[in-house]
């Protein structure tokens, strides 16, 4: 097959620095648009990228040259530095993430999800949500590890 195709539907979770409220409503918006922004960059679209004060959530199509781990960097790296000449000096991300692949069948229930974060965490904390995704996928982690 000469042509190499493919379609990876990534689900992205990660959280600010300690999970400290930093992303104020008055530039949340700006920063899901920002984020949107550097993944067209590194040719990884975003499907839909929302969150709450404390973390974001982005469901992305994998470009097939790229890893995970290099475009969540560059999210992480350049919206940190966004964010810091929006005035947020002492904004930072905590180290690591959550990346989850997706069927193409639950992309408009994930973008749902995604879209209502501020509704879903009137009833659940990030903590617990994101076990519940470690749990749902079947990802061995050491609650010792997962949060510092």
């Amino acid at each position: 097959m000469p042509q190499s195709l493919g379609k990876i539907l990534v689900h992205v979770i990660f959280s600010t620095k300690n999970r400290e409220p930093t992303i104020l409503p008055q530039v949340r918006s700006e920063l899901h648009a920002y984020v949107t922004g550097i993944l067209k960059n590194v040719q990884c679209p975003s499907i839909q990228t929302g969150g709450t004060a404390d973390h974001p959530h982005t469901l992305l199509l994998l470009a097939r040259t790229r890893t995970i781990a290099d475009v969540i960097e560059e999210m992480k790296k350049s919206s940190s530095a966004w964010m810091k000449q929006q005035g947020l000096r002492s904004f930072f991300w905590q180290a690591g993430y959550g990346a989850f692949s997706i069927g193409a069948s639950q992309a408009a229930a994930v973008t749902r999800y995604i879209a209502r974060q501020d509704e879903h965490h009137r009833r659940l904390s990030f903590q617990d949500e994101f076990r519940r995704f470690l749990e749902r996928y079947g990802v061995a982690y050491d609650e010792r590890y997962v949060w510092d």
